[in-house]
């Protein structure tokens, strides 16, 4: 009874808290780099340590077989994580926001749609290695969990290794150099803990042309220890990071650059190098976190965190003017519809390879062409300004973000037996989109109108104004245009687990309610939609609630069969429900929540020569929602595809093996066997963003017929096997292969509705070829890699160096894809075009994105 009240005593006054409005704090902004990047560039220094079920080292009751240790890496995931990311595979299939990832018992994803922000501590490997990760439906004892994983960080200070680091890489990846320094003091005689660290990764050119980086970090904790039951420690931690990036393209420009590394998205300006895609971002991170240790058996976490800061990537905007991207569609020679015009087009491209580059100089000289004038300026009667007006400007898509976030975790154990974990979350994130004037290029000014609704709408001066409420505004740079809208998003939620462990038999139980809430606030009246653009917007309320549960069969200490289930509700994101948040607040007809029935079991053996992991899964998703934004040729506007009624299933095997072989000598391989598909018929709704109107009225909602087909961009079949010998003289090598099958690329839903081959006879060869060119998706053929890692510690003479006794250099060099294979499709996707009048699938081919040849990271690390 006593600690049914801690219990009860614990929950009452955060659930009061959580009820209450807290204002004026934002959230971060994900990134398109992964973690797992950086894991396999320190792949030595990195390794995780699996926990497939926490055991508490203090239990001495009478359990006659113990339960799953955290003795070693999971064999599966370790070859997921690092030798099947070239290939973006992910784990069953499963999206970013089926990956649950925290630090210090704070939930780090974004609310507006799930994923993990992993670039907000990239760089800082030294200081994030401790991890807590749960597969699958197994429990944890930080959080209720997702489907894929959960993860959480611990980066206090106490957590540190005691030492200093200093260390030099170089690699011919995204970055060329990377510089780093970490000092921990480990915990001092008076209860205090601090640790530092910083790093920076730079390169004028990464392994795609037009590409370069520049990205800084730093970090710093302390810890202080408040009697025996107590401690209170600060995390402090950033990544500002610059750099350009690549844009996909077709095929047909990648030829006619002669690579697949193509980046449409440069050019030269005076000789020297530009991009007109640079993502910039600084998003800072505060957590403090309250460890109160109740008793022997009872520990009581508490946490707070709040990031500010934003993310801005840049784009050429234009107006009035021919469309400025070297790769555009109409310029290529598949377009050319006379063949001796497109073959002189083709030789043009081929002797002058710079016209597949933005024409930079060309810009700056259109901007000077022309003195225009705008009557009216600023809302002001009678107020004209005359200059040069760009026709062409750089401008940056920003998002400015806040979050807060609290939680809090009860672990506990009631006897021998049972163990109890409870937690309470309350997350609060707003967003601020926003475009920006980055760069006039040459010319005086810039005007904040709607260009698709000036054609539309030329004779009513207010449609076409982006803010009503400062008509004609004249653009400086730095002023904001366009869209200007603000989301909030407020999301809490409990959750409890208890854990038996008994003789032969483990099981759990958990359960989780969550309260999900958010809204647009519009910050211009836009002239197409003043009744629906400014202010706040009617809110979104979505109650959700979890359940899962497992059960573990101990055969013996090594021997253990596992069989786990879950049913879960998940609110659907704010990106997947405003149709076109852009210009006005309009949301998707009968928005609901995403339901998940998820199921696993397999069989685990660890043994000292031998550890290996078979299992297989089974999940169902229903009624997932999606919204896409697109240029509709036809309709010559952008228009807006909202799709519901999403269903996919995902169900396959995996296995992973460790064995020592003789002394010295590792093999480890691993599988993944998986069918990802969409089980049903999707809808949707086209609306043109100009006027809100649905196309094709006689089917207002259209029928996607995506039955069975494949979810893209993973491979759906993975295998690796490697072999590693350790030296007992400290040096160690690894050599890796892996194989990747049934790829599939991400498909344009429009060509898979009935107006899409309507009228196409299939009894006829021509007709059945044809309609098999549109329906059909697309796979990729499979690819090989392999993999070469290695590594060297040597002990410095202490009495040499006057570096205490545990003074190291550590070497480490990995070799990625040696066969320098450059068939790799790691990403692409159908263009949201198609040809309706001409049925011609090659109009609009699909932009690929290809992985890394051979590929190279060496570092040497000084540790004392």
């Amino acid at each position: 009874m006593r600690k049914l009240r801690l219990i009860l005593l614990f929950l009452l006054p955060v659930s009061l808290a959580m009820g209450q409005h807290i204002k004026n704090v934002k959230d971060t902004l994900p990134r398109r780099d992964t973690i797992m990047e950086e894991l396999k560039d320190q792949m030595l220094e990195s390794l995780p340590t699996i926990s497939l079920e926490d055991d508490d080292l203090s239990n001495t009751g009478g359990s006659g077989v113990s339960s799953i240790l955290t003795a070693g890496r999971d064999p599966f995931y370790s070859a997921a994580s690092f030798n099947w990311s070239s290939a973006r595979f992910r784990v069953r299939g499963y999206d970013n926001d089926a990956h649950g990832v925290y630090m210090n018992g704070i939930p780090m994803e974004n609310l507006d749609n799930g994923f993990t922000p992993y670039g907000l501590w990239g760089g800082l490997n030294d200081v994030m290695r401790n991890k807590e990760l749960s597969l699958g439906l197994r429990p944890a004892t930080f959080t209720f969990g997702d489907i894929g994983s959960s993860t959480n960080i611990d980066s206090r200070s106490i957590r540190q290794r005691k030492q200093t680091s200093v260390g030099y890489a170089l690699s011919n990846r995204n970055y060329t150099h990377r510089v780093h320094f970490t000092h921990s003091s480990g915990m001092t005689k008076d209860g205090w803990a601090y640790t530092i660290s910083g790093s920076r990764r730079w390169a004028t050119e990464g392994y795609v042309p037009g590409t370069y980086y520049d990205g800084w970090s730093y970090f710093a904790a302390i810890d202080k220890k408040l009697g025996k039951r107590n401690m209170l420690s600060l995390t402090v931690f950033g990544a500002p990071t610059e750099n350009a990036r690549q844009t996909g393209s077709t095929l047909e420009a990648m030829d006619l650059a002669g690579s697949h590394y193509y980046n449409p998205a440069w050019g030269y300006q005076k000789g020297k190098q530009r991009s007109a895609n640079v993502a910039k971002s600084h998003q800072p991170y505060f957590i403090l976190t309250h460890d109160l240790k109740l008793n022997n058996n009872t520990t009581l976490v508490s946490a707070i965190g709040y990031s500010f800061g934003e993310r801005a990537t840049s784009a050429l905007d234009w107006y009035n003017a021919a469309d400025p991207r070297p790769d555009y569609y109409r310029y290529l020679p598949s377009y050319q519809q006379d063949p001796y015009y497109s073959e002189a087009v083709k030789n043009m491209y081929q002797q002058n390879p710079d016209l597949l580059q933005i024409q930079w100089d060309q810009l700056y000289q259109a901007n000077k062409s022309v003195v225009s004038s705008v009557q009216n300026a600023n809302g002001i009667p009678g107020n004209t300004v005359t200059g040069y007006r760009s026709r062409y400007i750089l401008q940056d898509r920003v998002i400015a973000t806040d979050r807060f976030n609290y939680n809090s975790t009860l672990n506990t154990r009631f006897g021998n037996h049972v163990d109890f974990s409870a937690g309470l979350a309350y997350q609060y994130q707003k967003n601020h989109y926003f475009n920006r004037v980055k760069d006039l290029l040459g010319g005086e000014f810039f005007v904040d109108i709607n260009q698709f609704a000036e054609r539309d709408f030329a004779y009513d001066p207010n449609v076409v104004q982006n803010d009503l409420n400062n008509p004609n505004r004249i653009l400086k740079l730095r002023d904001h245009y366009g869209h200007d809208y603000n989301i909030t998003i407020h999301k809490a939620s409990a959750w409890a687990q208890a854990s038996f462990k008994y003789d032969k038999v483990d099981y759990f139980i958990a359960g989780q309610l969550s309260q999900t809430r958010f809204w647009r606030t519009g910050n211009v009246r836009n002239g197409l939609f003043p009744n629906n653009s400014f202010g706040k917007s009617d809110v979104n309320t979505f109650t959700n609630y979890a359940v899962k549960g497992g059960v573990t069969y101990k055969f013996d200490g090594r021997n253990y069969i596992f069989a786990n289930a879950a049913y879960l509700t998940k609110a659907p994101f704010f990106d997947n429900v405003y149709i076109a948040p852009r210009t006005r607040d309009f949301i998707q007809a009968n928005t609901k929540s995403e339901t998940v029935i998820s199921g696993e079991g397999g069989f685990i053996h660890n043994s000292p020569t031998l550890r290996y992991r078979i299992s297989g899964y089974y999940t169902m998703m229903n009624d997932g929602m999606d919204v896409m934004s697109f240029y509709h040729d036809e309709v010559r506007n952008f228009v807006n595809y909202a799709m519901s009624g999403i269903d996919k299933v995902h169900f396959g095997g995996e296995f992973g093996v460790e064995a020592k072989l003789m002394a010295g000598l590792t093999m480890n391989a691993a599988a993944s066997v998986g069918r990802y598909y969409y089980s049903g018929r999707q809808n949707a709704i086209v609306t043109v963003d100009n006027n809100s109107s649905v196309l094709d009225i006689s089917r207002a909602e259209q029928t996607i017929y995506s039955e069975n087909f494949y979810v893209p961009s993973t491979p759906q079949e993975a295998y690796s096997l490697g072999i590693t010998y350790r030296s007992p003289k400290y040096w160690f090598i690894s050599l890796t292969g892996n194989y990747f099958d049934k790829m599939w690329l991400s498909f344009n839903p429009i060509r898979r509705t009935v107006a899409a081959v309507d009228g196409i006879d299939r009894k006829t060869a021509d007709g059945e070829k044809l309609y098999r060119e549109i329906i059909d998706q697309t796979q990729f053929d499979p690819q090989f890699t392999l993999d070469f890692f290695g590594g060297w510690s040597y002990k410095l003479q202490n009495r040499k160096y006057h570096m205490g006794n545990n003074a190291f250099l550590v070497f480490n060099v990995g070799i990625n894809n040696i066969l320098d294979n450059k068939d790799i499709v790691s990403g692409g996707y159908e263009q949201l075009r198609f040809d309706f009048a001409g049925r011609n699938v090659n109009k609009f081919p699909p932009k690929l994105y290809y992985a890394y040849g051979l590929n190279y990271f060496a570092s040497v690390t000084l540790r004392f």
